[in-house]
């Protein structure tokens, strides 16, 4: 019995080594792999550097009632950084100057409402992008791809509310909210750095108050919260992106 129950832990602490050995080698290739992965990213990634210009337009409770309908400058700079090519990480800075006004719509309780307003909106976005055809930039046997982009957005606004009927929305100090960006656009190779793209991009913010129609409590403001309380507010980016690439050809087989 005593050499029975030797026998055991010996062939417990075997398996128990066996198992071991075998983890152990897995985190060692799994860590080569990550070094190798690693270095390729460092060494031989294109990255995309540009700007954006184009119009904005709000969708809410003010204004015209056209999804897409820009009305406002808007500019700023986007950056990406290939991973292979169908995604990309895609960063970007947008500014522009969120506008509606009630003569604009269709409705006719809009046109007698008639409120306007305007609204400072500065965006930072992270996201990734996807493309529908391969798109290797050191490769023109495919120069062109439709794609999809998604992500998260952090918008910098101005706090409007309004204390009488017929006028213009006030501003009372900036807030922040998170908003998810839904882009949908066409992109070309220009030569052997340049990429011209042209897109439309969706927003959805948690705030129903980017057209001061669902204010909270503001000092001075004596006015009715109006529209659809219930459903946030949306603001779109229509217009063009030029980007330029560099750093030599990416190692696309360390992503796939």
């Amino acid at each position: 019995m005593f050499l029975k129950q030797i026998h055991s832990r010996d062939t417990t602490f075997g398996m128990s080594y066996c198992i071991y050995l075998q983890t152990l080698n897995y985190m060692r290739a799994l860590l080569i792999a990550i070094l190798l992965c690693a270095a390729c990213a460092v060494h031989a990634q294109t990255y995309e550097l540009g700007v954006f210009l184009g119009g904005s337009n709000t969708i809410g409770d003010v204004g015209s009632e056209r999804y897409i309908n820009p009305n406002e400058l808007a500019v700023g700079g986007i950056g990406k950084w290939n991973l292979s090519d169908r995604y990309s990480y895609r960063v970007s800075v947008i500014y522009s100057e969120l506008s509606g006004d009630d003569a604009d719509a269709s409705s006719t309780a809009r046109n007698q409402r008639n409120y306007r307003f305007t609204n400072k909106a500065l965006e930072v976005s992270l996201g990734m992008e996807f493309n529908f055809v391969e798109f290797n930039l050191h490769d023109f046997r495919h120069p062109f791809t439709p794609y999809l982009h998604g992500g998260v957005s952090v918008l910098m606004h101005d706090n409007l509310y309004y204390n009488a009927p017929g006028t213009a929305a006030l501003a009372d100090g900036r807030k922040s909210t998170v908003a998810f960006p839904m882009t949908v656009g066409v992109k070309g190779k220009v030569g052997q750095h340049f990429v011209l793209g042209a897109e439309v991009g969706a927003r959805y913010a948690l705030t129903d108050n980017l057209d001061g129609s669902n204010p909270g409590d503001q000092a001075g403001s004596n006015f009715e919260r109006f529209g659809n309380l219930y459903s946030d507010d949306w603001y779109v980016f229509t217009g063009v992106t030029l980007t330029y690439t560099f750093i030599r050809k990416p190692c696309y087989s360390c992503y796939e």
